[in-house]
């Protein structure tokens, strides 16, 4: 028996000391890693982990990682970023010459567009970020701005929404009282007090941020806040829900603030700053499933409260002085633009909206029409009669009713569109979701004397390369008075919409 039990004991150690060493031969086994939060286009992947090392390098060790074909060549940049390679950037501008009232190079005149409108443009803001309120340790508040207070990014902080001054104003700048919002951080009140020129509801934060308190209690750990907030938040400000190229004004700034953060996951929440009583009118709130995965919250959700956000950013807004879209300066003859490029397929992938084409042999041509007074197309039969008489064309003519065509039907024809023909005004966003080789015809009303009134360049000018080559196509005809115009986006060529088959294949073919 005591053999028996002796042995056993030996045994025991064996197997013991055995599995020990097998142990340290063999690494214990990682959990396998989560990569659904990167929903990302195919074509920005390598770009997305140029920029994040740290996924790179977990992606490389995991055989199960979806991204491998991005690890191929890591070289690839947005452009913004630090050693960043300029050939290797995302994108860079075609300057045809360049304009004496801006500079005097055509390589000068790349970089300045290339600032202006592309991803320099992220590359700026991120060079004029600096703290304003420092954390002294590690868990402490921060608040970081770029200029003018136009982009702002702070951890764990303190917003008193106790006493709600609430009234028929959206964006009142007296809101925020001292010690209303803030954080436990060394305030530089100089620093901030500078950041106040652009005071103005949709073009900086200050008038949000001009009462940021340096506390003397931590707001988390000492008890302050009714309501922990854990998940990444953006705040903004709307510039209109119920107007396409005024809300995507929104959208493209939402995007933009997301490089500027280096942040992309739609795990967040969207908070809407707004001062007033009133919800707000959204037509388009199927695009917010593009930036997250919930519902859009009013500011006044939190009204009786003391919140605490831990890390939360304060996007770009749509009406900021040499912002953008809206009021974007741009130097002329530069084109092949990327950000806006960008931001269509980040868009389009998230929303899951398929191309099916081009079609061999086929043209889909997509005609909006408007029913609004002013957006009309006054001779709209006769159009449409002409481009039915070419054969190779599909003619599609819609109305983007809201109420009648949900906003993805919308983009899914837009982006299914190889000419896509549309009356001056915001109709024309559309343009943003058209695929890479279509064609843009902007409709203008003539004038009685027969003169093109003056439109406003805008700044989507990586369309300008393909529509380039249809401009060498076109060449100036008489307008008759009271007819619709044929107008090229970004140029001064117009041509008679015809009423004939013969017009129509010259127009078209």
């Amino acid at each position: 028996m005591l053999l028996l039990v002796a042995l056993g004991i030996v045994f025991s150690f064996t197997v013991v000391t055995t599995e020990r060493v097998e142990n340290t031969n063999h690494k214990p086994t990682s959990p396998p890693l989560n990569y659904s939060w990167i929903s990302l286009p195919p074509e920005h992947l390598p770009y997305f982990l140029y920029n994040n090392k740290k996924v790179a390098k977990q992606c490389r060790l995991d055989p199960l990682c979806p991204f491998k074909d991005a690890l191929q060549d890591l070289a690839n940049c947005w452009g913004y970023e630090k050693n960043c390679d300029p050939g290797k950037r995302f994108s860079y501008p075609v300057c045809t010459k360049a304009d004496s009232g801006w500079t005097h190079s055509l390589d000068a005149a790349r970089e300045l567009f290339w600032k202006q409108a592309d991803f320099g443009y992220v590359q700026e803001r991120l060079s004029e970020l600096k703290t304003l309120c420092k954390a002294s340790k590690p868990g402490d508040s921060s608040l970081k701005c770029s200029s003018q207070t136009r982009f702002c990014k702070a951890t764990n902080l303190y917003l008193d929404l106790r006493k709600p001054r609430r009234s028929h104003e959206r964006y009142r700048e007296d809101f925020i009282q001292r010690g209303e919002i803030g954080g436990l951080c060394r305030l530089n009140k100089k620093a901030l007090a500078a950041e106040g020129e652009h005071k103005s509801p949709l073009q900086s934060w200050y008038a949000e941020l001009q009462t940021y308190t340096e506390l003397d209690f931590d707001p988390i750990v000492d008890g302050h806040c009714d309501i922990i907030i854990e998940k990444p938040t953006v705040f903004m400000k709307l510039d209109a829900g119920v107007n396409m190229y005024h809300h995507f004004c929104d959208f493209v700034n939402l995007y933009i603030s997301q490089h500027i953060n280096n942040s992309f996951s739609s795990d967040i929440n969207i908070i809407m700053w707004d001062t007033s009583f009133y919800g707000y009118g959204d037509l388009f709130s199927e695009t917010w499933q593009a930036f997250t995965q919930y519902d859009i919250i009013h500011l006044k959700t939190y009204d009786s409260k003391r919140v605490c956000f831990k890390d939360a950013f304060f996007s770009l807004l749509p009406r900021m002085r040499y912002g953008l879209f809206y009021n974007t300066p741009l130097i002329s003859d530069c084109y092949s633009e990327g950000m806006f490029r960008a931001f269509s397929q980040h868009v389009l992938h998230r929303l899951n909206i398929p191309q099916d084409g081009p079609k061999e042999g086929r043209v889909r041509v997509t005609l909006l029409a408007r029913s609004t007074e002013y957006r009309r197309i006054l001779n709209q039969v006769e159009l449409v009669n002409a481009l039915k008489t070419v054969p190779s064309l599909e003619v599609n003519v819609v109305d983007y009713k809201y109420k009648d065509v949900p906003f993805l039907v919308q983009l899914r024809i837009t982006h299914n569109s190889d000419i896509f023909i549309g009356m001056h005004g915001a109709g024309l966003t559309h343009l943003l979701f058209l695929p890479d080789w279509a064609v843009i015809f902007e409709l203008v009303t003539i004038q009685p004397s027969g003169t093109i009134p003056s439109l406003p360049t805008i700044p989507l000018m990586w369309r300008s390369s393909c529509a380039s080559c249809w401009r060498q196509l076109i060449t100036s005809h008489t307008i008759p008075n009271g007819s619709v115009g044929l107008f090229m986006m970004n140029s001064r060529v117009s041509v008679n919409v015809g009423h004939t088959h013969q017009a129509a294949e010259e127009l078209l073919t």
